[in-house]
Parts: C-alpha cells; structure tokens; sequence
C-alpha cells in the first residue's frame, strides 16, 4: 500500500505544478514573452493566459509604464576647449516587448551609451555660453537621435532632461565675478538714472516756482499800480470836488518841501513853473494879515525855494525888469 500512496501523492504534486506552470497571471501595464522550445511563440498580455506547461516558457516580463533612468556625470568636451559635466535624465517607455527582448541585449545599457556618445557630439559643437544657454535645443537633439536609434528597438524615448551642466571650477569663478560686476554695473547706472531723474524733477520744480512768483510778483505790481491809480483818480475826482483854488495848492506843496529835502542825496529841486502863481496868491493873502500888509510872512521868497530849478514867478513884491535889448 505505500507505494501506491507514494505514487498518487507524487501524481498530484506534478498535477498541481503543471496547473500553476498553466495558468498565467499577467499584471496591467505588463507583458510576457512566451517561448516555445527555446523560440518565440507569443507574447502574453494583462490577464489570465493558458500555455502548454512543460513546453511554453515564459522568457521575459516586461513592464510596459514609462520609465525615468537618470545617468551619473559624463564628461563632455565644449568647441573652446572646456570640460563640463551633464547629468541627464531619460524618459523611455516600451511599446514593442518582443522587439525589446529580442532586438537588443540590454536596452538600458545601450539607450544610456548612445545619450554619452550624442551628447558628445551635441556638446562638441557648441561654446561653454551657448552650452549653459541652450538646453532645449541640446534635449531637442538627443531627443531625434534616440527616438531615431530607439525606434527599432520597440522603445519610445518621451522626453530627455539634462539635470546639471557644471563647467570647471576656475570657470565658475569667473562666471560669478563677471555677474557681480555686471550686477555692480546695473546698480551703478540706475543710481545715476535716479540722480538724474532727481535733479530733473529738481529743476523743474524751481522753474515752476520762478514762474509762479514771477507771476504773482506781476499780478502784484499790477495791482498794486491799479490801486494807486485809483487812489490817484480819487484825490484828483475829490479835489476837482471840492473845487480847490491855487492857495490850498500852495499850501500844500509848502508841506511836502521838508520830506522831498529829508533825502541826503536830494541836491536839486525841481519847482514847477504852474506853482508859480499859486504861490503868489498864497504869498499876497498872508501878508495882507502881516504888520505892513505887504510882504510875504517871515521873509519867505518863493524866488528862493529852489535850487538849480527853473525859476518861479511866485513872489509878491516881485518888480518888473526892462527889456533887453
């Protein structure tokens, strides 16, 4: 009886295995490829798949999602002559998984050395500046020769990312004391822009000002002279008004005399010949109330009241000259 038992237990683990080797469970976003006899026979998509067990064999499982692979730093030599290190980044995606098993041995291996040798020759080139300026055009052009190389190899390469491109040490040096003095040298022509600006506002700001004083200097004077030509029209209206004779006029040049002399530089008095008879009437009716009734009070002449002016003919007791002939 054992060795039957043995035998049924044996047949049932080879009937479980070849129920496992039967049934295949494929993951989403996941492909196998199915090997008959050491050859292709198919390829299994995401589900459950038969295979013959003990003849089909699964050779590879690919996963068919978009993969990031970053390359560590490649030296690369730059048109002038400079070494720089690139860090790039590759975004690939299979989309062919027989081609991708039996078209290249390994492709990651073989996508990250035709990105160094590309690279090279994109790098190769171009200067140091348009290397550290032009990034889309370097991602550009690994991006056509991969695709281009890849495309056989059932892999689509999506996108192609430079991480860092870092240029020697002494380079780096003097690319940050370039910037400073390219950012000393903005800072010093907007510091001067600003001055500039400042002293134009300043300007016109005392221009502004000059005018509008000089305005309102004008606007000043003007009425200022309006005012004393109307004070003038009144006294003249009034005195036309009142209807003052010639001795109130006298009078009051005589009151005036004193502050016309206060000046100290007044040497020359200028008498107007009109006051004349005003003077003389003025003369004659005060000496009617002196003693004698016939001279002017206090001896005053008004002959005298001038000096280096035109002669008056304001005195009372003024005798006649004969004519000369």
């Amino acid at each position: 009886m054992q060795p039957i038992i043995i035998v049924l237990i044996i047949l049932v683990v080879l009937v479980f295995i070849a129920l496992v080797k039967t049934i295949q469970v494929i993951p989403q976003a996941s492909a196998a490829i199915v090997e008959r006899f050491g050859r292709y026979t198919r390829t299994l998509n995401a589900g459950l798949n038969i295979v013959v067990p003990f003849i089909d064999s699964i050779r590879n499982r690919i996963d068919l999602r978009e993969q990031v692979v970053p390359f560590p730093p490649q030296p690369v030599i730059t048109q002038d002559n400079l070494v720089v290190n690139i860090d790039t980044v590759i975004y690939y995606q299979v989309t062919d998984a027989r081609a991708a098993t039996y078209e290249v041995a390994s492709y990651i291996q073989a996508i990250e050395q035709l990105t160094v040798t590309t690279l090279r020759n994109i790098i190769g080139g171009m200067d140091l500046e348009r290397t550290l300026t032009s990034r889309e055009e370097i991602n550009a052009a690994l991006r056509g020769v991969l695709d281009e190389a890849t495309g056989k190899w059932g892999i689509r390469v999506n996108r192609v990312e430079l991480k860092a491109i870092e240029p020697p040490t002494s380079i780096q040096d003097s690319m940050e004391k370039q910037m400073r003095a390219d950012r000393d040298k903005r800072a010093a022509i907007l510091q001067a822009e600003g001055v500039r600006q400042s002293e134009i506002l300043r300007a016109e700001g005392e221009k502004q000002s000059s005018i509008l004083r000089a305005e309102g200097d004008a606007k000043a004077a003007a009425l200022r002279a309006e005012g004393e030509a109307q004070a003038i029209r009144t006294v003249f209206e009034s005195i036309h008004a009142g209807d003052a004779d010639q001795k109130l006029l006298a009078y009051q040049y005589l009151q005036m005399l004193p502050k016309i002399a206060e000046g100290d530089a007044n040497k020359l008095w200028i008498v107007p010949s009109e006051i004349g008879d005003a003077l003389k009437g003025l003369s004659g009716a005060m000496g009617n109330f002196g003693p004698m009734g016939g001279g002017s009070p206090s001896g005053f002449n008004p002959q005298n009241s001038g000096k280096g002016g035109n002669d008056t003919t304001g005195a009372g007791d003024r005798r006649e000259q004969p004519p000369i002939d």
